[in-house]
């Protein structure tokens, strides 16, 4: 097996982490009482037990390099996770980042952000200008994420109720 490295992540139960994954197709690859693996094809996701996190102050997060991005976004999508700018849990849908790559953002069931990014052999980059066009990863397409997260992060989007950046 290949050297990798594996995100560990927060989770309050892990009944409720697996009922959440398991919408969008990862499966249980190990659990005991501390410790959880769930799997998703090349992904997986280990996750220690943390009942006392609160969801709305977590910073945890990681990236995921996926090679078909537009499916899984989907899946999430029909797994029932709301596709809004503010909320635990919920979905930021994919545009195009002023880094060169199409990402969408999941934020889970304990406020952990997972950065879904497109696995592209080379990023793209905005050449200035619209293309009149909103297919993905279009100028077109970077504006409106522009104008939508005007600091280039679905951290700096305050939830209403706290100010903190959810």
């Amino acid at each position: 097996m290949p050297d990798r490295a594996v995100p560990n992540l927060p989770s309050r139960d892990f009944d409720t982490t697996v009922a959440f994954y398991r919408g969008f197709g990862f499966e249980v690859e190990y659990r005991d009482g501390g410790w959880l693996i769930l799997r998703r094809g090349g992904v997986q996701l280990e996750f220690f037990l943390a009942p006392e996190i609160d969801p709305y102050a977590s910073w945890s997060m990681c990236s995921i390099r996926i090679e078909d991005l537009d499916e899984m976004y989907a899946a999430i999508r029909r797994g029932g996770v709301p596709e809004r700018t503010t909320g635990i849990p919920r979905l930021v849908p994919i545009a195009l980042q002023e880094w060169g790559h199409r990402a969408g953002f999941l934020i889970d069931v304990d406020g952990t952000q997972l950065h879904l990014i497109e696995d592209a052999a080379q990023p793209r980059h905005r050449r200035g200008g619209g293309t009149g066009s909103a297919e993905p990863g279009g100028a077109d397409e970077l504006a409106a994420a522009q104008d939508a997260f005007p600091h280039g992060s679905v951290r700096h989007v305050a939830h209403p109720d706290h100010g903190l950046p959810y």
